[in-house]
């Protein structure tokens, strides 16, 4: 009776986290919209670059995260204690060091991203050792299975940062890039909530042993590889896109992203139900394949229902969420919506492949992710051109997960039929 109710207290608090997680995205979408519609495609184009600069370090930021989760599982007694203060120093070192990096170059990336001033970067500097701070706190929860915590604190930093920004709009007479950049920068202090660091000592003198330290570093590493690849894939367009035209056509463009990536973050969720269940699945000897099919239907079902509301209702979509500023900009949003469903399917294929211990498709998804960037730095002569080569390359990305697939199948297939067949030859 015990084990059942501890059954029923985890599953309860993951379908809270689940419930949590779907609350943010929506709560992360509201204020993208707002952003849009209060300040139209010129200035939102600076607001979109800031959001853009926190997805690629929240990607960042899932690093320590990750690590922290997998040996909160792996480590015990003095062990985890030793890491955990490992863990927040080098999350500290390298806040410190990459906050600094962008706070000496703010010019150069004034002049690289055509913003208005050089001040926003200056603020989102200060505010990045926190971030990576807070990834490690959530690792910590994450990893202990304390998901109500692990909720709380995503709720904390989306809440605090959508009721703080518009408040600073509202009441200071500043330029919106400033204060957009102080409400991201507060809304980490509060995702810091609740926590319990002030018994963690930073800059303890014990150490983890050289073959911990080692499977750490090697995680960190994978992990890091990762998600540079999902940064590359998913925040390079709207980066360059910023670099190569105005502003105007830069907020069109950023309207015409947050748009098309509805089917990433609703596939992100079907992500996060596969991976537990291919684990089981392959640690049951079970058949995994079915559950990859299973949710390339759905993710292709939902995408394509999405793809086609996009191609026959593109000016009503656009209008009810940005605003009649954006119209010109609607007859590309089937396309863009095409594209990332092309790497939403992807990257269910990636996923299952991790899932299985098997890191290639990282590696292309890396390479896949590069050529995106030199396609679009070769071929930008209009927003339309720079959506055609994304869909281009998903679609190359995608032959080639099926591609892996296939092959790694066969592979599977002729191994068990050796195995099937000399037990009767003997």
């Amino acid at each position: 009776m015990t084990t059942v109710k501890v059954a029923l207290n985890k599953v309860s608090s993951k379908h809270l986290f689940m419930g949590s997680a779907i609350l943010v995205n929506g709560g992360n979408y509201l204020y993208n919209l707002l952003l849009g519609r209060i300040l139209g495609p010129e200035a939102f184009a600076d607001a979109a670059l800031l959001v853009t600069l926190l997805l690629v370090l929240s990607f960042v930021g899932m690093t320590f995260q990750l690590t922290t989760t997998k040996f909160a599982v792996l480590f015990s007694g003095n062990t985890w204690t030793v890491f955990k203060s490992t863990m927040y120093r080098y999350a500290l070192m390298f806040g410190v060091c990459t906050g600094a990096v962008i706070y000496l170059f703010s010019e150069q990336l004034q002049v690289l991203f055509q913003t208005e001033n050089h001040d926003m970067f200056k603020i989102f500097a200060l505010s990045v050792p926190l971030y990576f701070f807070m990834s490690v706190n959530r690792g910590r929860f994450q990893g202990k299975h304390h998901f109500g915590k692990l909720a709380a604190t995503y709720q904390t930093e989306m809440w605090s940062r959508l009721i703080l920004t518009f408040l600073l709009l509202l009441l200071l007479p500043l330029e919106s890039s400033l204060l957009i950049a102080m409400g991201i920068a507060l809304s980490f202090i509060f995702g810091l909530f609740p926590s319990d660091i002030k018994n963690i000592q930073v800059f303890s003198k014990e150490r983890l042993s050289s073959a911990h330290l080692k499977e750490v570093w090697i995680f960190i590493g994978l992990t890091a590889g990762y998600e540079l690849t999902q940064i590359i894939i998913n925040n390079s367009d709207i980066l360059l896109v910023k670099h190569y035209f105005n502003d105007t056509d830069a907020g069109l463009y950023s309207s015409l992203a947050l748009i098309g990536r509805v089917v990433y973050f609703v596939a992100w969720m079907f992500v996060m139900l596969l991976m537990p269940t291919v684990i089981q699945k392959q640690k049951d000897g079970e058949s995994t394949a079915p559950i990859l099919f299973k949710y390339v239907f759905f993710i292709s079902a939902l995408s394509s229902t999405i793809v086609l509301a996009c191609y026959w209702f593109p000016e009503l979509i656009i209008s009810l969420m940005f605003g009649d500023a954006y119209i010109s900009i609607a007859h590309l949003l089937w396309q863009y919506a095409l594209a990332t469903s092309l790497f939403a399917i992807s990257n269910i294929f990636a996923y299952y492949f991790l899932s299985l211990n098997q890191y290639a498709p990282v590696i292309l998804s890396g390479i896949l992710g590069l050529s995106q960037v030199v396609l679009v730095t070769l071929y930008h002569d209009s927003i339309e051109t720079v959506v055609q080569v994304q869909i281009i390359a998903m679609v190359i990305l995608l032959i080639a997960q099926v591609i892996f697939f296939l092959i790694k199948n066969s592979s599977s297939s002729n191994n068990n039929d050796i195995r099937d067949v000399r037990p009767r030859t003997l």
